[in-house]
């Protein structure tokens, strides 16, 4: 940024993820291969990856639906060219026998420091 421009707001990752707007889950990321700081938006982390009252004896967690997340995610990304932008769709149980089929954007961008960093949301999210 040049000294001619006034900043008059600025609002980064690192205060967002305090704020709980964003949710980290690098070490979840991590187990299925990803190497960039990554993040979800509090809308899909609360929507869909905790799972739904009810689903207690189904076999759902936040760690499994994360897994199955980052491990579909890994798949599309293979299958494409160099990208910093993926639309995929998922399914997630959300009461016994019902799913719901989710489109979930992952993006690669600078973090507050440059460096590269995901985050995966739901349409409308950003």
């Amino acid at each position: 940024m040049d000294d001619s421009w006034n900043l008059i707001f600025s609002y980064t990752r690192a205060q967002a993820i305090e704020d709980g707007v964003l949710i980290d889950v690098t070490a979840q990321a991590k187990e299925t291969g990803f190497k960039f700081h990554t993040v979800v938006t509090d809308n899909l982390f609360h929507t869909y990856l905790e799972p739904p009252a009810g689903l207690e004896g189904e076999g759902q967690s936040v760690s499994g639906r994360l897994h199955d997340l980052f491990t579909l995610l890994r798949t599309a990304i293979l299958g494409q060219s160099a990208t910093d932008y993926l639309e995929l769709d998922v399914l997630f149980l959300m009461a016994p026998a019902r799913h719901e089929r989710v489109r979930i954007i992952a993006v690669v961008g600078p973090g507050d420091h440059g460096e590269p960093v995901m985050t995966c949301m739901l349409e409308g999210d950003d």
